[in-house]
């Protein structure tokens, strides 16, 4: 659920002033990730790599207070739930959109992520939340190697955004090098930094609880 909420009376009331009307108000921040764990649990659990980075953006989004609010037109929304997008290869050989509604509960969201990612590959349709959550963009273009991303601003769309490609091993560790777009006045550099922070920090805390997925890494 999304409702309007006045600027002056959040935290954000002076970057509401003064990005709302801004030609260029999206910022860029790059970030190398260490995702060394992570790719371990996906080989030895079987599950998908693409599924977990998802995971933990959205446990990390969800730490972070700024991110259930976006500009929407010129206005200020606040949600009450996060969801995290990812695009999905159809069965036409193009690309469709999918949103995954965010829980903690890994179980579920792996549930959820592949229900849905297959009810959109098979359908072709994508599966839209934006009417009830604020929604996290990504774009994984994993076969591919590239050192960062600059999203597109439309005007449309503020949602926060992240790209990356193909994960780089080294002697000890493999790496992930992503791109994190954000709308100023939903969010400042700071808190941008700290949510990329928080997303290191829940790859590498990730465990595996649920019997239905395997035993505790």
């Amino acid at each position: 659920m999304k409702r309007e909420i006045n600027p002056q009376e959040t935290t954000r009331a002076y970057a509401f002033e003064m990005w709302m009307s801004a030609p260029m108000p999206m910022v860029t921040f790059f970030k190398t990730l260490n995702v060394s764990r992570l790719v371990k649990v996906s080989k030895r659990r079987g599950l998908k790599f693409n599924m977990l980075m998802c995971y933990c953006i959205g446990k990390a989004a969800s730490r972070v207070k700024e991110f259930y609010l976006l500009p929407v037109g010129d206005k200020l929304m606040q949600y009450d739930n996060i969801a995290v997008n990812t695009i999905v290869a159809n069965s036409k050989g193009e690309v469709s959109s999918c949103d995954i509604p965010f829980t903690g509960d890994l179980g579920q969201f792996n549930r959820d992520y592949l229900r849905l990612t297959r009810q959109v590959a098979e359908s072709c349709t994508d599966h839209d939340l934006s009417e009830d959550s604020m929604v996290i963009g990504t774009s994984a273009l994993a076969q591919y190697e590239i050192d960062g991303a600059v999203g597109m601003y439309s005007g449309i769309f503020n949602n926060p955004f992240l790209i990356w490609g193909k994960y780089k091993r080294q002697w000890w560790k493999t790496t992930l090098t992503l791109s994190f777009q954000f709308h100023h006045t939903q969010m400042d550099g700071a808190h941008a930094a700290r949510f990329l922070s928080l997303i290191q920090e829940e790859i590498d805390t990730i465990t595996i609880n649920d019997e239905r997925l395997t035993v505790t890494v």
